[in-house]
């Protein structure tokens, strides 16, 4: 690539699962026309991996060994249909007219197909696992600098060699922690959506549009503005979950069992959910479901299985099973209001983000801690309610392991079981 005249070369980095194309789709896909039993082993890897039991280079091992003797045109037919995140060639094209150089790197995927995947969205640069093939069928072997720990390191600083640049001169856009050794102390570091461990090293947290993280690089920072209409049903639904406990209430009022119904509920919506995201990523349509996700869930959201309702409705589930009432009430009216409203304000009213957490601001956290003091106000005595809302936001504000829609209703709710 030819650098445009007076502009200085510089290189810019993607992560690749995650980030450019949905996560573990790939091998889902290739395992599952393998049978049951393999499907069910490239699953348990996967988790193993997440839970960090298992070294990414373990996990991708023991997924190869299953897949010995596929053939490497099943893996390009099943990767070509896999959604590339939306606006791609587009960040792409205008990081090539601002002068930089661009590379993809996974740990994750296959270098023939990462340079398949680099062409297709105009990169410089694809770098992926190198995995044995005879006779144009996989034998199951992997080698190859990324799949070591700190492997993608080596990658990076080849590629700075050879273009006589330095960290400084190097943009690096990641999603999860496999990709911290890559994270330069003088580099410039966006996280895309990114884990907890990536909000904590990144300079910039980026989310919805891989378009935002042009604006991350020219140093534009957050965009103010008013919620766009996708964010306004993304949050009202999340709000809704305000009415779960009125309604267990109304029912024991009417002398029926308001918790155990409202949980059987709640199991419902999770199962009719999952089936409709599975739908949904095959390309087919659900009633009611489909169309809700499609309108509320982000661009990246839509190109895979979309897990933060399913998070959301187990913290509400969890919370109304294991934590008394009324502590479990005011828990999940906590959640339900101050999560939503520090989501909205945080969003609209600034554009500085904490030091440690950049995904986090300091008015979404004050309005989030308002609105859920006043939910909580519903269920119980103002005071304790106080106390609720603050272990809701703290836990809401803290750059945690576990999603926080897990966490906050039911870190709440037991605190609450002990005041009330």
């Amino acid at each position: 690539m030819t650098i445009p005249n007076g502009l200085k070369p510089k290189l810019a980095v993607f992560d690749v699962e995650g980030v450019l194309v949905p996560k573990y789709r790939l091998f889902f896909e290739v395992a599952k026309s393998l049978g049951l039993v393999p499907l069910v082993k490239v699953l348990f890897f996967g988790f193993l991996y997440e839970i960090g039991l298992l070294p990414l280079n373990q996990a991708l091992n023991k997924t190869l060994r299953l897949m010995r003797g596929v053939p490497i045109e099943l893996l390009f037919q099943k990767f070509e249909k896999l959604p590339v995140t939306p606006n791609a060639p587009q960040v792409f094209a205008e990081l090539r007219a601002k002068g930089y150089k661009t590379a993809l790197i996974s740990s994750g995927l296959p270098t023939f197909l990462v340079e398949n995947l680099a062409s297709k969205v105009g990169a410089d640069y694809g770098v992926g696992v190198e995995v044995g093939v005879e006779g144009k069928r996989l034998t199951g072997e992997i080698w190859g600098d990324v799949t070591e720990r700190n492997g993608k390191f080596l990658v990076l600083k080849e590629l700075l060699d050879d273009q006589r640049l330095s960290p400084v001169d190097c943009v690096v856009v990641a999603d999860d922690r496999n990709n911290s050794s890559i994270f330069l102390k003088d580099a410039k570091k966006i996280g895309f959506n990114p884990d907890f461990v990536i909000r904590v090293k990144a300079d910039v947290v980026v989310s919805g549009k891989l378009t935002n993280v042009l604006r991350a690089i020219n140093g534009e920072g957050r965009s103010k503005g008013l919620p766009s209409r996708g964010d306004l049903l993304r949050e009202a639904i999340h709000g809704s979950g305000f009415f779960i406990p009125v309604l267990a209430i109304l029912l024991g009022v009417l002398g029926l069992p308001g918790v155990p119904i409202v949980a059987l509920f709640t199991s419902a919506v999770i199962i009719f959910y999952s089936v409709s995201e599975l739908a949904r990523v095959k390309g087919k349509n659900m009633p009611l479901f489909s169309t809700i996700t499609r309108r509320a869930a982000s661009q990246s959201e839509l190109c895979e299985f979309t897990f933060a309702p399913l998070y959301f409705a187990f913290g509400i589930l969890l919370t109304l099973v294991f934590v008394p009432a009324p502590a479990s009430y005011a828990g999940i009216a906590i959640f339900a209001l101050g999560d939503s409203s520090a989501s909205l304000i945080g969003g609209t009213l600034t554009k500085k983000p904490f030091l440690f957490n950049r995904a986090k601001t300091l008015e979404g956290t004050l309005g989030g801690f308002f609105f859920a003091f006043l939910a909580g106000c519903v269920f119980v005595a103002p005071w304790i309610a106080l106390v609720g809302a603050a272990v809701g936001m703290l836990v809401e504000f803290l750059p945690l392991p576990v999603n926080d829609n897990l966490l906050i209703p039911l870190s709440a709710g037991i605190v609450l079981m002990f005041l009330v």
